[in-house]
């Protein structure tokens, strides 16, 4: 990944996993899955085969974590860092991710909103005695009941989730 680290990087400022981890609020492997992804840059390694990392891996890293909380995913914080690396090019390339990721959000809480409605008709339809056994949100999703089932729970809207 370029644009993570500086060329100018002390050597007092190297530090090894353990501290880099901490600093960046992220455990050991952690890291190492980063690395492994290719969202952090390979790290030098000392001569006793400690990776080494700066400040500028562990700015990455918190960076990759905030982009998380956000609901993006590994994959699009990799398009998101090589934009971070190329600003001169970056404003609305990065306005076009997160438009995307907003889609997407908009689309899951459509179909959550739906999953809700459906668990709570089933809920309401708990004290109805239309089905062969005690439990309506059981036999809803029992074959054997199939016309306790509400189009929603019939559908296979579940299968894009």
């Amino acid at each position: 990944v370029q644009g993570a680290h500086s060329p100018s990087t002390s050597v007092q400022s190297q530090m090894r996993i353990g501290k880099a981890s901490r600093e960046a609020g992220v455990n050991v492997q952690t890291l190492r899955y980063y690395e492994r992804r290719g969202l952090l840059p390979k790290t030098n390694r000392l001569a006793s085969g400690y990776r080494e990392y700066d400040q500028g891996t562990v700015a990455l890293v918190r960076f990759i974590k905030k982009a998380q909380e956000l609901g993006f995913t590994l994959n699009e914080i990799g398009e998101l860092i090589a934009l971070r690396a190329n600003r001169s090019r970056s404003d609305e390339d990065v306005r076009r991710v997160a438009m995307k990721k907003i889609e997407g959000m908009d689309r899951r809480i459509r179909q959550l909103t739906a999953m809700k409605n459906e668990l709570a008709a089933l809920v309401e339809r708990c004290s109805s005695t239309r089905c062969r056994d005690d439990c309506v949100i059981i036999d809803a999703f029992d074959d054997a009941n199939a016309d306790c089932r509400s189009p929603i729970v019939q559908g296979d809207h579940h299968a894009s989730l």
